[in-house]
């Protein structure tokens, strides 16, 4: 307190001494050897520059002294008095998307570059991993293909990969480098065993019917384009002509969130904590009491802080991948009676999928495909230098454990390396050089997209649940949420089939070639 008295003092006394970006008239009263041997007056005019640099400056060191002493008086705390927390978010925003992954970035790319008025919406998206260490989107394959059963899915593929080949019409920012997505578009080869064929030929026509450039090869003809593979057991085998490959998944990520912060999108690294929302009771014709919710804010806690904030906002955004089904019950989604509406929660839960990278000197060249063998096995070259990486998924009865990101070994000594070389013998002999994990956005009730706003809260929108294909389909999905929001409807692409509503009435909407 006696330091503070002592900076008060300084501060009243040096009040009246200038003012801030005016001029000032210091009288000098001097002795001249002039014939009255009076004195004389000289007036001096000054900015007060120097004055005031000097005071800034003992106004500088005294703060930081008080600093240090309270400092040292709670030796055991990092809290600092007299600072505000630069990270914290701002008090209110229009629209908070949750999950500042590719599908968070991408929607709120889309709500600027949609913005219709006055240019000033503020949308606010909200990351709970600043290293983007554990997000999956920068864990995943990269991969985009067009070869899906669904309509909806085939589509999505489709806009998205017109996006990536124009990326930079859309997502380069003035004085910044061009987008450099690395996008090979070396296709993707499914194969298909006899049992399997027919149900290929049936995709093989849904997707040419949807516009898809694709292929159906015959045993002899795959030996034939691609001879180091072992052909044993193909019947059919469905190979993508244009459209298809992989490409960088960070770089994409990177390219949405630079471009939507040049718009004016506010980032913050934090953690969704709570939602303070209304309720207003409803009946419905049977007598059923339904409690609808309209969310006011979100709290965001600070990460490794104590510290918090609340946003005011008109609606929220649900992009939380795999741990959006847990975001939903804050505000009591799937928490009411089983057999009521309230009692439907979002059925989205993590599963860990592991990558491995592999060194095969021998391994196929520039012609491979992503290939997709009917085992469930898959591989992609990796650069130039023999490197691959590969998978499986695990079987739903040896799912591993969502509590962490370590890499099983073993599964890939036991379940992906005996297929993977049975398919291309070369990889027999191979080095596991490096391997990852990380979390499909997993939905459980048909591993499909859930895209839209929820019955019960009438301000939350939902993106998620994709399964393994939300970063391929993130440009276009991202389009479509904005047009939900600004719109009040599907405008490019009918996602409706994707809604909450068939989740409602229990009908899935399975894709057959989900990897």
């Amino acid at each position: 307190m006696c330091a503070w008295r002592r900076l008060h003092r300084s501060v009243r006394a040096l009040r009246g001494c200038f003012t801030r970006g005016s001029l000032s008239c210091t009288a000098v009263t001097q002795r001249q050897p002039d014939r009255c041997g009076g004195l004389t007056f000289c007036q001096k005019l000054s900015t007060g520059g120097a004055l005031r640099n000097d005071f800034l400056k003992e106004l500088k060191a005294q703060m930081a002294a008080m600093k240090k002493k309270a400092a040292d008086g709670l030796p055991s705390s990092s809290w600092m008095p007299f600072e505000i927390n630069p990270n914290l978010p701002p008090e209110t925003a229009d629209i908070v998307i949750v999950g500042g992954g590719v599908m968070g970035w991408s929607i709120a790319y889309w709500l600027k570059q949609k913005e219709k008025f006055s240019k000033k919406m503020r949308v606010l998206v909200v990351e709970r991993d600043p290293t983007y260490s554990q997000a999956s989107t920068v864990l995943s394959a990269g991969g985009i293909r067009q070869q899906f059963s669904l309509l909806e899915n085939i589509h999505l593929s489709l806009e998205s990969a017109d996006f990536m080949r124009s990326i930079n019409e859309h997502l380069s920012v003035v004085n910044e480098d061009p987008v450099d997505l690395q996008f090979n578009q070396s296709g993707y080869l499914f194969l298909a065993s006899e049992e399997v064929a027919h149900i290929m030929e049936q995709n093989y026509n849904t997707q040419r019917c949807a516009g898809a450039k694709v292929s159906l090869f015959s045993q002899q003809q795959v030996k034939e384009k691609f001879p180091w593979i072992n052909t044993e057991g193909v019947a059919l085998a469905s190979y993508g002509l244009e459209n298809e490959g992989w490409f960088d998944p960070w770089t994409l990520l990177n390219a949405f969130r630079r471009k939507a912060m040049s718009m004016g999108v506010i980032q913050c690294f934090g953690e969704v904590a709570d939602f303070k929302h209304v309720k207003q009771v409803m009946m419905t014709k049977n007598g059923e009491q339904i409690d609808m919710k309209t969310i006011k804010s979100v709290k965001v806690q600070m990460l490794n802080s104590l510290e918090y904030q609340p946003v005011e906002c008109a609606l929220v955004v649900n992009a939380a991948g795999a741990f959006s089904g847990k975001l939903a019950e804050m505000v009591g989604i799937g928490l009411g009676p089983k057999d009521s509406l309230a009692g439907f929660s979002v059925p989205v839960e993590p599963r860990k999928r592991y990558v491995y990278v592999v060194h095969c000197p021998d391994g196929p060249g520039l012609d491979s495909p992503f290939l997709i063998d009917y085992s469930g096995v898959y591989f992609r070259r990796e650069g130039l230098g023999g490197n691959y990486i590969c998978g499986v998924s695990p079987e739903e009865a040896e799912e591993p454990d969502t509590s962490n990101l370590e890499v099983d070994h073993q599964f890939f000594e036991d379940k992906v390396w005996p297929k993977l070389a049975n398919r291309v013998p070369a990889f027999e002999k191979l080095k596991v050089t490096s391997a990852w994990a990380g979390f499909y956005d997993y939905n459980t009730f048909d591993q499909n997209g859930i895209i839209g706003i929820h019955p019960l809260i009438n301000n939350m929108y939902f993106a998620t649940g994709f399964s393994g294909h939300g970063l391929q389909h993130s440009p276009a999905v991202g389009r479509a949420v904005a047009e939900l929001i600004l719109d009040g409807e599907f405008k490019t692409l009918d996602l409706s089939g994707l809604s909450f509503r068939r989740i409602l009435t229990q009908e899935p909407m399975l894709e057959q070639n989900i990897v």
